[in-house]
């Protein structure tokens, strides 16, 4: 175990240094707004044209937009402009009379000269009396004004009540609803970016995230087809499946006559597995998204690392606002790298560098004008490509920065050895010590929650010690939080006698001592030696089938079910020799990078007969996960 942890730190190959830094330009305060037309090309790349979905999403806006006649501002719940951000650039707003822009914020609106205003919000009722602030202000104005609500993805009489009791919901000309239920992120990555869609499910008892779910798979067969066969595991897969089921005979006259794109629908709750997204990811993107934090398919990073320091140029005069990277397929050298571990991400920097080193160099070979003509028409690419280069050996520099740390190494090493059953029932010295440092809260519980969960619960005194510390140390406000978290089933007290954790890990081959990081032939590289169980067991579900795993399957949480869905007649699928067939599997609660990394090895293995196409109902790694779950208490002074 040490040995192979002692690789990780020092295996990591020295990038490059490149002097093609790119200059930023300037970024609006809205996503929307900095969307270029060329957002949308990658998102046809796959066996699936997802494009197909977002220009749908589009009509739909296009057709409210076109029902206020006249100049418009939108004011947006801030949330939402990451996500609209995927579907609609500035210029579709601008081309339907959207003049401006604002966030939504109490008080008076910002003054603009338009016939109407348009409240983009999610259902909440701390959003209504915002919006009512807002009207209240302009009604006082007395200037003619026509208001609209746009509820995302819903409408909400509980909302509506609100505004009416708020004396504004007569001053509203429409209130309506946009059903933004899957957002197409990649050519093979759709998620609902329902940011408390977990916590709903397993605290609250609040199933609203399912409907949502379960309706948007709707809308998504309505485009590509029924969906022959529906596999689930859990209590929430089994709640969306009946849902489906019983819209499908609501609409019983009303099917598509569209050859079905998918073979199969495997739906998964996050709570069969909550180990994988406690641990700590280490794929390139994966990476990224643990230190960074990807948001609507951007991050921002530290300046410094992508500033060319000039002659005579002083530190005052370096920039100082964060560096914006869009992250999807469309840039070619980020598609190739994302998945890789990190481990094999220098190698493949170099080699890409050594590749646009030889391509500038055959400028010199060329002699004919038509030769020259040639090199320059390839001219663009080869810089774009270098821009890219330079990027991506920046932030990789980051990212070794803290993979190379003491600090990575040890939480890392402790990860590990309770993956694999090593010390996981008694209190570990190096959670005490990360206490004793006040080392940030969510740092500690994603430890205390993976140990719990892979020992199937902590002993009493274990239990206990831990929770004493915790409080001691960073304030009994918290014992909210694990109040939540032992309600989620990420904290529990050991009951059973029998842990299942060790029959599960070797039944499933969870753990393997060999994984290959430069070179992967098991999904488990994207762990540097753990498979994730989630896609363990789509893979085994794919082949020989979950028959084979019977055993397995009833000692992990909630039902697993097969059902199959009728065709209209003559939309039966003739599979081409050779073709392989497709998959949607639906993380209900959640789902890492790291896990889509491995869902991805899997479509591309020769022979393995099945491509995946990824839905969540968000985006998320360790440190998100655990934060929904936090109660957020005022610190009295």
């Amino acid at each position: 175990m040490k040995r192979r942890l002692a690789q990780y730190s020092t295996r990591t190959h020295d990038f490059e240094k490149h002097d093609h830094r790119s200059r930023d330009p300037p970024v609006c305060h809205m996503i929307l707004v900095s969307e270029g037309r060329k957002m949308a090309a990658h998102l046809s790349y796959g066996r699936v044209n997802l494009n197909i979905l977002r220009e749908a999403a589009r009509k739909e806006l296009r057709e409210f937009l076109d029902k206020c006649a006249g100049s418009k501002a939108i004011v947006w719940d801030e949330y939402l402009t990451g996500p609209f951000g995927l579907i609609a650039q500035y210029s579709l707003l601008k081309e339907h009379e959207v003049e401006k822009m604002f966030t939504l914020k109490p008080g008076r609106l910002p003054a603009a000269d338009v016939k109407n205003i348009i409240f983009f919000v999610r259902p909440k009722l701390e959003l209504m009396d915002i919006i009512a602030d807002n009207v209240a202000s302009e009604d006082k104005l007395r200037t003619p004004r026509d208001f609209h609500v746009l509820f995302v993805p819903r409408r909400s009489l509980l909302c509506e009540q609100r505004l009416k009791e708020k004396g504004v919901l007569g001053s509203l000309i429409n209130v309506d609803e946009y059903i933004l239920d899957l957002i197409p992120y990649d050519g093979d990555l759709l998620s609902m970016e329902s940011e408390s869609a977990f916590r709903e499910c397993y605290l609250e008892n609040d199933q609203t995230s399912l409907y949502h779910t379960a309706k948007g798979l709707m809308t998504l067969q309505a485009l590509y087809g029924t969906i022959p066969q529906i596999f689930g595991k859990g209590e929430c897969a089994r709640h969306v499946a009946n849902m489906m089921l019983r819209m499908k005979r609501e609409f019983a006259g009303c099917q598509t006559q569209i050859l079905p794109v998918f073979d199969t629908l495997l739906l998964l709750d996050r709570n069969v597995d909550l180990l994988t997204p406690l641990a700590t990811q280490l794929t390139y993107e994966g990476l990224i998204d643990e230190i960074y934090s990807i948001n609507n398919g951007y991050v921002k990073l530290p300046p410094e690392k992508f500033a060319q320091k000039k002659q005579g140029e002083g530190e005052k005069d370096l920039p100082t606002e964060p560096k914006k990277l869009q992250l999807n397929s469309a840039e070619e050298l980020y598609a190739e790298i994302r998945d890789k571990n990190f481990n094999a991400v220098g190698a493949a920097l170099s080699k890409k560098a050594k590749i646009i080193s030889a391509a500038f160099e055959e400028r010199h070979n060329a002699k004919t004008v038509g030769e020259i003509k040639q090199f320059v028409s390839q001219l663009p690419h080869m810089q774009a490509a270098r821009t890219s280069l330079a990027n991506h050996t920046s932030v990789a520099e980051l990212i070794k920065d803290i993979t190379t740390s003491d600090a990575f190494f040890d939480n890392l090493t402790v990860e590990q050895e309770f993956m694999t059953g090593v010390d996981t029932d008694k209190a570990n010295t190096y959670i005490e010590d990360c206490i004793a440092r006040k080392d940030p809260l969510i740092k500690i519980l994603r430890l205390v929650c993976m140990q719990s969960v892979c020992n199937n619960g902590l002993k009493q005194k274990v239990l206990d010690f831990y929770k004493r510390e915790i409080l001691q140390t960073y304030g009994f406000q918290h014992i909210l939080t694990l109040n939540n978290l032992e309600k989620a089933g990420l904290l529990k007290l050991q009951t059973a006698t029998r842990n299942n954790y060790p029959t599960i890990r070797k039944t499933l081959k969870l753990w393997m001592e060999d994984a290959n990081e430069q070179n992967p032939n098991d999904i488990s590289y994207v762990y540097s030696g753990y498979a994730p169980l989630s896609v363990r067991l789509t893979q085994l579900l794919a082949r020989p089938g979950w028959r084979s795993i019977e055993e397995v399957l009833k000692m992990l949480p909630g039902p697993h079910f097969e059902e199959r869905q009728q065709l209209p007649s003559g939309l039966h699928k003739k599979r081409q020799q050779g073709e392989n067939r497709i998959t949607l599997v639906f993380f209900l609660g959640g789902v890492t990078y790291a896990e889509i990394a491995a869902l991805r090895f899997l479509s591309q293995m020769e022979d393995g007969g099945t491509e995946y196409v990824i839905a969540t109902t968000k985006l998320i790694n360790g440190t998100s996960f655990i934060k929904s779950l936090m109660e957020r208490l005022e610190v009295p002074p």
